[in-house]
């Protein structure tokens, strides 16, 4: 089994309220706890993208088919502004956005770089009007098009250091989200022409003109030639003339029983033996978070539901779910599993919190991964604390029903 991260904590934990007085303390859960402060409204502030991009104290998060930079398996690994110029070149943002909408060419090949913000943690880092931090960049090394020469002496210069390309925690998971989403929108979904990434990698638009209409010898010269205008797109007109990233909510619940005594679990056929989890699915337009939760489980396992109360949140990254962790409760006349509308599941069944509890201590693990030390073949395997799936079980059987321990 591989070494399990350390989970982050929740912000101001230690902080008494009302609210944790009430409702106990936030639950933090892996892909969360980032420590970074976005400052979204400087994206369009060129100046202040240049001076962080060159500052001595700024950290660029490299990936590689979507996997970050790392040295070992679990602490990610950064590159300095010197070592991705041959990339990115001295500075992408020395141009405004207007310029480079101007300027497009749709057959250069642009290095998607990601502002992800500045870590306010260290206030000796850089310095911008009152915001002080250390900057952290997002950067997709994979060789292809126009800088594949590039990328791969960048990627043969950090192997040679002893760092390789692996999965990673929270500042990791804003950056491959947001690749990942320019990745798969390289093209205007109105018109179908290639689109550009502005905004600090956070929007995409649809440029008007194209230089790629132009002899290549001829640019950076006097030449009169003009870029080819580009058919019209509905994206350029009013206020619907940007692609922004996607989020798609997505509920995941524990669902006790009537009586307080079991949980409901449920496995897929290609899960591993014994492998079970909670039930899950997207949320749909229209629709609740309550509601869709009543949904999914009634499609998937034919159990009604009462109470739904939500409990935690967990950003995950596969490509651009946002998990909504709730606990819910069966009516009790609707436990009888019934495996006939949606075929999802192989199998569901109710499990004692004994079970559940023992499972949580000597049976969890990552898909494909040997259970840990202790694990007796047959027994109930579950999901490992970096999915939010562990903290709803470990919330249900760690005192929630009773009232001792909140949420």
């Amino acid at each position: 089994m591989s070494p399990q991260p350390e989970l982050p904590d929740a912000a101001h934990a230690d902080l008494d309220s009302m609210l944790t007085r009430k409702f106990g303390k936030e639950v933090a859960n892996y892909f969360s706890g980032s420590p970074i402060n976005r400052v979204s409204f400087l994206r369009t502030d060129h100046p202040f993208l240049s001076a962080a991009l060159k500052h001595p104290s700024t950290s660029f998060l490299l990936y590689k088919d979507l996997a970050p930079l790392a040295k070992g398996s679990t602490k990610l690994a950064y590159a300095t502004y010197n070592e991705v110029v041959p990339i990115i070149g001295e500075d992408p943002y020395s141009k405004t956005e207007e310029q480079l909408l101007t300027e497009y060419n749709s057959t250069v090949s642009i290095p998607q770089m990601i502002f992800l913000g500045l870590d306010e943690r260290d206030k000796k880092g850089f310095e911008w009007n009152i915001y002080k931090g250390v900057p952290f960049f997002a950067l997709d090394v994979t060789p292809k098009g126009t800088i594949e020469e590039a990328a791969n002496r960048v990627i043969k210069t950090m192997e040679s250091r002893g760092f390789s390309f692996v999965e990673g925690p929270a500042i990791y998971a804003q950056g491959r989200a947001l690749l990942d989403w320019n990745a798969r929108n390289p093209f205007c979904a109105q018109c179908g022409q290639p689109t550009l990434s502005i905004n600090a990698g956070f929007k995409r638009t649809c440029p008007p003109t194209d230089m790629a209409s132009i002899n290549q010898t001829a640019l950076g010269s006097t030449t009169t030639e003009k870029p080819r205008d580009r058919p019209s797109c509905a994206t350029r007109k009013g206020i619907s003339n940007l692609s922004f990233p996607r989020t798609d909510p997505t509920v995941i619940v524990a669902v006790i029983s009537a009586d307080s005594k079991r949980v409901l679990l449920g496995r897929q056929k290609r899960w591993p033996p014994y492998w079970y989890s909670t039930l899950a699915g997207f949320c749909e337009p229209a629709e609740s978070v309550e509601e869709a939760v009543r949904r999914e489980v009634w499609e998937e396992a034919g159990v009604y539901l009462g109470r739904v109360v939500i409990h935690s949140t967990q950003p995950w990254p596969y490509p651009a779910n946002l998990m909504i962790g709730a606990i819910a409760q069966a009516t009790p006349e609707g436990e009888e599993i019934v495996l006939k509308h949606d075929p999802e599941l192989e199998n569901a069944k109710w499990a004692d919190l004994d079970e559940v509890r023992e499972a949580l201590t000597v049976g969890t693990s990552g898909l494909g991964e040997d259970a840990p030390e202790g694990y007796k073949e047959g027994g109930l395997r579950l999901p490992p604390r970096t999915a939010i799936a562990n903290q709803l079980l470990t919330a249900v059987v760690g005192g929630l029903l009773s009232g001792e321990h909140k949420m």
